[in-house]
């Protein structure tokens, strides 16, 4: 029979929107962990285990006798975006916005974790891992890595510490009506990848261009260039994006500037794209800068990889969601996002699968993420906290 978590729907709804008044940044969330923390305490959890990967935190809720155990993961930070929603609990931090949804994953797994608790209907361990810095943005973790919280957990132990057989994720998604469910098999998310390109030419007088190297032709060029990629060397059933999105060059308006500089994203669903498209980037940023007599550098750092669900955990996996919401309230997605998602990290260590959870397809809950009129919809974290409970159940059977 499905669990039905509207019961605490009030509760979620105050824990929520105190952690989106309160946002902080990746591997900074020290005041949210410590929110966290306290509301563990209250639910009665048995082991709480912090400062793992910064930030993170791992409470485990036990029942039976059997070793078994399966992990669930909910993102806790923020974004550096300055909040434009009128709500009376928007953000009340400068320049910083859960843009994302992350306080509702957090709100949906403390849900799941205080029913857990009280009922305990399975047999084994459920690991509640509470993860910083899903938004890496380069921050610098606590090993130094910039590649976000995934990375720096796995680095400080978190299968080695807490064994589990499958782990699971959820992310909401504007765009889809509010409370169903979706996912697919194989490809759901695009590896994340990021680039800057250096162009080194001759710099002079503007009214004198033919004494000069101009860098920011070259990267005029480079831009127009790169759209070739996608374009002609990228198999259409192979989705493959490259995006230039940050050009600076020059210091006046008459002055042909020595360096031009610009970064940007890549985005491919396949390891074999990943790599073809970093060679083939590589290979016309020195060649286009070559043929204008300039030199250029190509600095390329693989972010998280594609996240695939497996097809067979996948297919249990929807069956217990459709269990939750109903077979009318499950879509199936024909194509992948070509966003990122670090969750993509743990199923390079163990199997998991990821769904999504409709925030709106109308009216506030449908504005996209990472928009500063981003709203997420407290009316979901029920469906979200049962879906949790309904898989502990499922995966860990007395």
């Amino acid at each position: 029979m499905p669990v039905d978590l509207t019961s605490l729907e009030a509760d979620m709804t105050v824990w929520r929107r105190h952690i989106h008044q309160h946002p902080e940044l990746g591997f900074h969330e020290q005041g949210t962990a410590r929110y966290i923390l306290d509301l563990l305490a209250e639910f009665g959890i048995d082991e709480v285990h912090t400062g793992i990967g910064g930030t993170g935190i791992v409470a485990t809720v036990r029942a039976g006798q059997s070793r078994r155990a399966i992990g669930i993961r909910a993102d806790i930070d923020a974004l550096p975006m300055t909040e434009l929603t009128q709500s009376d609990h928007r953000s009340c931090t400068p320049g910083v916005m859960h843009a994302c949804g992350h306080d509702g994953h957090t709100t949906m797994l403390l849900g799941a974790a205080k029913h857990l608790a009280a009922t305990r209907n399975f047999d084994g361990a459920v690991h509640l891992i509470f993860q910083p810095a899903e938004e890496s943005l380069g921050y610098q973790g606590p090993g130094g890595d910039p590649d976000g919280g995934a990375s720096a957990m796995i680095r400080d132990g978190l299968f080695e510490r807490f064994p589990m057989e499958a782990i699971f994720g959820i992310h909401n998604r504007p765009g889809i009506a509010a409370g169903k469910l979706a996912g697919r098999a194989g490809a759901l998310y695009a590896a994340a990848d990021r680039f800057e390109i250096v162009v080194s030419g001759k710099g002079g007088h503007a009214a004198r261009p033919h004494l000069t190297v101009d860098p920011v032709l070259v990267a005029a060029q480079i831009i127009v260039a790169v759209q070739s990629i996608a374009a002609r060397n990228a198999d259409p059933m192979d989705s493959v994006v490259v995006s230039i999105c940050k050009v600076e060059a020059g210091t006046a308006f008459n002055i042909i500037a020595d360096e031009a500089r610009m970064g940007g994203t890549v985005r491919t669903l396949s390891r074999q794209s990943q790599d073809a498209v970093e060679q083939r980037l590589r290979d016309i940023v020195t060649g286009v800068a070559a043929s204008f007599g300039a030199s250029a550098e190509l600095h390329y750092e693989r972010g998280y990889p594609a996240l695939h669900n497996p097809a067979d955990l996948y297919a249990k996996v929807r069956e217990i969601a459709i269990g939750v919401v109903g077979a009318d309230r499950f879509v199936d997605l024909d194509v992948p996002g070509m966003g990122g998602e670090d969750f993509a990290r743990y199923l390079d260590v163990v199997p998991g699968c990821f769904l999504l959870l409709g925030n709106g397809d109308e009216g506030p809950g449908s504005v996209m993420l990472h928009n500063s009129h981003y709203a997420y919809d407290d009316s979901i974290s029920p469906t979200g906290a049962a879906l949790w409970v309904a898989l502990a159940e499922a995966f860990l059977p007395k």
